[in-house]
């Protein structure tokens, strides 16, 4: 029973963690939203977002082809792209995600 509600809290702690990462990237939205960069900014965006992938080379180049694109660049450095509706849904043509 008390592994039962130690559990419980566990999951009940997680889940505010991840509400209120996600809470605020919502209250930025203008600030990574659609159009909120400028083109010239998409490099400095994008090296901070590839910045701890080993795979540095292709995230530049697809993260800054995305940003051109969309004007945006999600926060952090992986996932978040919901905040970024154009950058998330731009697939290859095998359906995968084209921005990293």
């Amino acid at each position: 029973m008390a592994m039962a509600k130690l559990l419980c809290l566990l999951l009940l702690a997680l889940l505010g963690i991840s509400m209120a990462a996600e809470t605020q990237y919502h209250l930025d939205s203008a600030r990574y939203g659609p159009g909120s960069l400028k083109s010239s900014q998409c490099p400095s965006q994008c090296t901070r977002r590839c910045s701890k992938t080993q795979y540095h080379k292709p995230c530049m180049f697809f993260c800054q082809k995305c940003c051109a694109k969309c004007l945006c660049v999600p926060p952090g450095f992986y996932g978040n792209k919901a905040v970024c509706p154009c950058y998330n849904n731009w697939k290859t043509q095998q359906g995968g995600p084209k921005c990293p």
